[in-house]
């Protein structure tokens, strides 16, 4: 199972779509280790929750074939490659400052602005198809750029659940079907996740309030509560987790914009779940009590992991929890009528990230913005490879810095 997982995490560019057809080919047609029918049952459940989808696919495949040791080995295993590539890059970013190195960062930059674009542009499509659902995602997106504030993010997709359970279509139905293998997780096992999420998110919400304080043993928490807050709050893809990453670390003065963006572009030249952009931002948050990121290599991993298992913890916490209510969740229609309000909220809040501080931060110049116009297009209309566009990008700004030091 490790193995198995390892090996589809090394190899699984181009986002959550691209990696739920890997898993379909590996392990529903090459190995059925689960039915289509399985299949296509757990990924509706993953879809239906915040979190990174492909990870809870993987980790409930994982669960169905071997159990919780399997489940266990299933997450390392998808999430070890890019975790360590990326703090790989948090180890030696450090070294990236003068001459090529600043470009290599700003040509980083310019690519965030074109994967941001482009997920803007996909999401849309299915998240947000009717005028109304459109309407929703401006208005989020106009509170967002409005109200800086960690507390913004919460506050509208909590909005756009309660109008959507409020304004439930007459019409709306589910489809009833054999659910997912969810004997494989007992009654009482969901209700003791659904506890923990519960009284984690607690914790996280009250660790806002240890943001300003000052002493090194206090870090810890709100870091974690910082994580953890922003996993249970991603839904519609993990390209969703760049705003509420930004108001989790870049606000609080923990890690700056630049090195923010210049690490979300070196997240899409690896492969595996974006979400493992938290390893990398883990290991670059600044010390509260010297304002420098840390020197110890031991502090630095220990931070990386801290940030990594937050991020996803939300997300397969509640992957256990739904397992053995999913055939009577999908039948309610308030509570699917909310969730396709939150997804068109959080196309909206993706949209004014790419606006604030994607956009702001990388385009200074008319040259940047014809790269990042064009990096758009290779992603968008070519449907070229993410890390064949990352390379070019960094060329092109490195060659650029040449010839206009």
């Amino acid at each position: 199972m490790l193995f198995t997982f390892l090996r589809l995490g090394c190899r699984s560019f181009g986002g959550p779509v691209a990696h739920l057809g890997y898993f379909h080919a590996e392990l529903v047609q090459q190995r059925r280790w689960c039915s289509e029918q399985e299949y296509a049952e757990t990924l509706a459940l993953a879809q239906s929750l915040p979190g990174p989808a492909s990870s809870q696919v993987a980790f409930a495949l994982g669960l169905f074939r071997g159990g919780w040791m399997g489940a266990l080995a299933a997450w390392v295993g998808f999430t070890m490659p890019s975790a360590l590539l990326l703090f790989g890059f948090a180890w030696g970013h450090a070294w990236f400052s003068g001459g090529i190195g600043d470009r290599t960062l700003h040509g980083l930059q310019l690519v965030a602005v074109a994967v941001v674009a482009q997920a803007v542009l996909t999401m849309q499509r299915p998240l947000a198809p009717t005028w109304g659902l459109r309407l929703i995602a401006l208005v989020a997106a106009g509170a967002t750029l409005l109200l800086p504030s960690p507390f913004t993010t919460i506050g509208i997709i909590g909005s756009a659940a309660a109008l959507g359970s409020l304004l439930q279509p007459v019409s709306q139905t589910a489809k009833t079907s054999a659910a997912a293998r969810t004997e494989t997780v007992s009654a009482r096992a969901g209700w003791i996740a659904a506890s923990a999420f519960v009284i984690l998110l607690a914790v996280s919400l009250l660790s806002v309030a240890l943001l300003s304080a000052k002493a090194a043993e206090l870090h810890t928490l709100p870091v974690f509560g910082a994580f953890y807050r922003t996993g249970a709050l991603v839904f519609g893809g993990g390209h969703v987790v760049l705003p509420l990453l930004e108001r989790a670390v870049v606000s609080p003065g923990w890690v700056d914009e630049s090195s923010f963006l210049a690490g979300y572009g070196v997240t899409q030249a690896v492969p595996g779940p974006l979400f493992t952009f938290a390893a990398y931002l883990g290991a670059v948050i600044k010390d509260p009590t010297t304002g420098a990121v840390p020197g110890s290599l031991l502090v630095r991993a220990g931070m990386s992991l801290l940030a990594l298992v937050a991020i996803f913890m939300p997300g397969l916490l509640l992957m256990v929890a739904a397992l053995p209510l999913w055939r009577q969740l999908r039948q309610h229609p308030r509570l699917l009528s909310a969730l396709r309000f939150v997804n068109a909220s959080v196309v909206g809040i993706l949209f004014a990230a790419l606006i604030r501080p994607v956009g702001t931060t990388a385009i200074h110049t008319c040259f940047d913005a014809v790269i990042a116009i064009a990096a758009f297009a290779a992603l968008a209309r070519l449907k070229a490879p993410p890390w064949t566009v990352v390379v070019a990008v960094v060329l092109c700004s490195v060659a650029a810095g040449a010839i206009h030091p």
